[in-house]
């Protein structure tokens, strides 16, 4: 019966109702000799309808987030489990965004079911650098680099000044922003603060990962290679 545990808490229904997959011969080998139950057989050896199973708990996969999508389970509008496949919703232990990006932010986003590499990655003394490009409602006024990047800055309301972040001008209304920290919509506060507004924001890395072409929506699960990458 291990095996009816495996496969439902991977998402693929509930417990009696993999017992009934098992019993209609959906769950066979790579051959498609049909499992029992209480057969021994490794993960990647099972197949659920001649697919192979999803990755077992640990998993890690970067989606593309769109703009317009809740990183949350119950947000009344479009939220990004609506992007996977609706079985990842169901996983225990529960699949969770790897910090989070605000419903008008697009970019990479990494989702885990990992409690302990959650936390690595968020903690603050992690430190890892994260990419942002944002455009503005209004032209750069050339002292942002210092002022973001002095350690000193305030946002209102905050009791600690913001980790010194970098600046980079691409255009009169347009700049990269890499940050080592994640409060609350730092960004867009960040650019009100020295009243301006940020349009569109998009985080184009995380440590050593970057989207690598994945198109808004997209996803892919994540192998020991990529998860090296994120510590560079």
């Amino acid at each position: 019966m291990k095996l009816v545990k495996l496969i439902a808490n991977l998402g693929y229904g509930s417990r009696r109702e993999v017992q009934m997959m098992f019993r209609e011969g959906r769950i066979t080998d790579p051959q498609g000799e049909v499992l029992y139950a209480d057969d021994k057989v490794a993960h990647d050896d099972i197949r659920s309808d001649d697919e192979p199973l999803d990755p077992p708990a640990g998993m890690l996969l970067m989606l593309h987030k769109p703009t317009g999508y809740t990183c949350s389970t119950k947000d009344p509008g479009r939220v990004i489990y609506d992007l996977l496949p609706p079985r990842f919703r169901l996983r225990d232990p529960l699949l969770s965004p790897v910090g989070r990006l605000d419903r008008e932010t697009s970019g990479l986003l990494l989702m885990t079911d990992d409690g302990q590499l959650l936390h690595r990655i968020t903690a603050p003394k992690s430190a890892l650098p994260k990419v942002y490009v944002a455009t503005l409602a209004n032209d750069l006024r050339g002292d942002e680099a210092t002022v973001f990047g002095s350690g000193t800055f305030m946002l209102e309301s905050e009791t600690t000044p913001l980790a010194p972040a970098v600046i980079e001008p691409l255009s009169a209304r347009a700049a990269r922003i890499t940050l080592i920290e994640g409060r609350y919509h730092q960004i867009r506060r960040m650019f009100a603060a020295v009243g301006n507004h940020v349009d569109t924001l998009q985080r184009l890395s995380l440590g050593g990962l970057t989207l690598d072409g994945l198109e808004p929506g997209q996803w892919r699960v994540l192998d020991a290679t990529d998860l090296a990458r994120v510590w560079h």
